[in-house]
């Protein structure tokens, strides 16, 4: 009964906060406000300036947006460039990914073999923290025990305080050395707890990559193929960073700028990336391509696929939300250069998994969603396959589990984060304080006893 009367309750208040709440749509046209920090075309306010990578996906000629081949850019180079050399040398490319954007130089061979050496040792997670701060309050969402952990790190620093650059850059290195730990073991005890499946909690080993450690520690066996292990590198460097712009980058500037400490500011952060209007995105992608694969009878059939991508489209189907997920991006506009880097990797392996059928679906659906999308919409505006579209795929054919996704991708920004962070700190000064227009009406108060 008191549950009965307590749900009511907080019912009643819910309802009273929605009514009390709304805001008129047209204030924001009549106050010029730029919602969701982005202009009317979809461009986002300038807030700031970095030094760490850019998203090009058009360019401004003579007062005109024009679309161009997207570019990703990490501290000035293409990472197209960074990953062609890691290919090229036969090597994992993620550390020197990490190395670049927290120093902006690529190292050389000496340093870069140094500065893995000291990622390596720096893998396992403190004493007792995997029981005390894992096993003993596990989460549902790994995502959140991320988020835990990392306050949770404040307390086994000897010095968590202390916002000096030297202080700062050793605890972002530990952490993100120490994020596919966490990741993993947070996944294991879920196991555990909640899936009531076996729980395996292996050492990480400080010779392998950032990619070979993380496949290790979330399998039984610990076994994993090179390919496997190139394939998860890969999705690493892509993710790793994306201008100062998104909202999880976005997030870590903020918090820093209110000179608090790193696992606060890395904490929010994490929480802003389990959003799915941000890292959750590919699992919506899965959801979907699951939807897809359900009721289209002949995945070779085009025609047939295009029917059914108009009916998500005039929400008749999937979602009923009209949009087709992993299409479309707020900067990319010709192409997203990490999908198509993605996607002719995992071709590879889908040849060597017999996964070439669902690979080739999703090829027909890259190409024939933007044609679809203008048919429907009536719209001149250019959209692309994003990242979300494949990463899903290329997780599920390394037999990541789902709920490990989004945390994939922490493992990876955690990077671009502690370069932010870092960057906020020398050069910020000045903590963020926008302004709200405040469109309510002053009202004269009323005693309690005549309410």
């Amino acid at each position: 009964m008191a549950e009965i009367i307590e749900n009511t309750t907080v019912e009643k208040l819910s309802h009273l906060a929605q009514i009390n709440d709304p805001i008129d749509l047209s204030l924001y046209q009549k106050y010029d406000v730029k919602r969701g920090l982005r202009y009317a075309d979809g461009r986002g306010v300038l807030v700031g300036l970095t030094r760490i990578g850019d998203v090009v996906g058009y360019e401004i000629i003579d007062g005109q947006k024009i679309a161009v081949p997207g570019r990703l850019i990490y501290r000035g180079y293409n990472v197209e460039d960074l990953i062609h050399d890691a290919e090229t040398h036969g090597e994992f490319g993620y550390e020197q990914t990490v190395y670049l954007l927290l120093f902006g130089e690529l190292p050389s061979r000496a340093k870069l073999e140094s500065f893995k050496e000291f990622l390596g040792s720096r893998r396992m997670l403190p004493e007792n923290f995997t029981e005390d701060m894992i096993m003993k309050a596990p989460s549902l969402d790994i995502m959140n025990k991320m988020a835990r952990g990392v306050l949770a790190s404040y307390s086994y620093d000897d010095n968590p305080e202390e916002v000096s650059i030297n202080n700062i850059m050793r605890q972002c290195i530990e952490l993100v050395a120490r994020f596919p730990t966490l990741a993993a073991y947070a996944y294991q005890a879920k196991r555990r707890y909640y899936d009531g499946k076996s729980m395996y909690i292996h050492n990480p080993v400080p010779e392998l990559s950032t990619a070979e450690n993380f496949l290790r520690l979330i399998r039984a066996d610990k076994s994993y193929t090179r390919l496997e292990a190139e394939l998860l590198d890969l999705a690493l460097i892509l993710h790793a960073e994306h201008g100062g712009g998104n909202n999880s980058s976005f997030t870590i500037h903020v918090i820093s700028s209110a000179d608090t400490d790193t696992y606060s500011a890395v904490a929010a952060a994490v929480g802003s990336l389990k959003g799915r209007r941000h890292g959750g995105a590919n699992m919506k992608v899965c959801d979907m391509m699951y939807d897809i694969k359900s009721h289209v009878k002949d995945w070779s059939n085009e025609t047939e696929i295009a029917d059914y991508l108009r009916k998500i489209l005039r929400k008749e189907a999937f979602d009923r939300t009209g949009l087709i997920y992993g299409q479309g991006h707020a900067v990319y506009t010709v192409s997203d250069p990490r999908a198509i880097l993605l996607r002719n990797k995992a071709e590879e392996l889908a040849r060597i998994k017999g996964c070439m059928d669902e690979f080739n679906l999703y090829r027909i659906i890259e190409r024939l969603a933007p044609e679809i999308f203008a048919e429907e919409k009536g719209s001149d505006k250019k959209i692309c396959t994003n990242v979300d579209f494949y990463s899903g795929f290329v997780y599920g054919m390394l037999n990541i589990p789902r709920e490990l996704f989004t945390p994939i991708f922490a493992i990876s920004r955690i990077a671009g984060w502690a370069a932010h962070r870092i960057e906020e700190v020398v050069a910020g000064g000045r903590i963020y304080r926008p302004a709200y227009k405040n469109v309510s009406e002053e009202r004269g108060y009323i005693p309690i006893d005549n309410r």
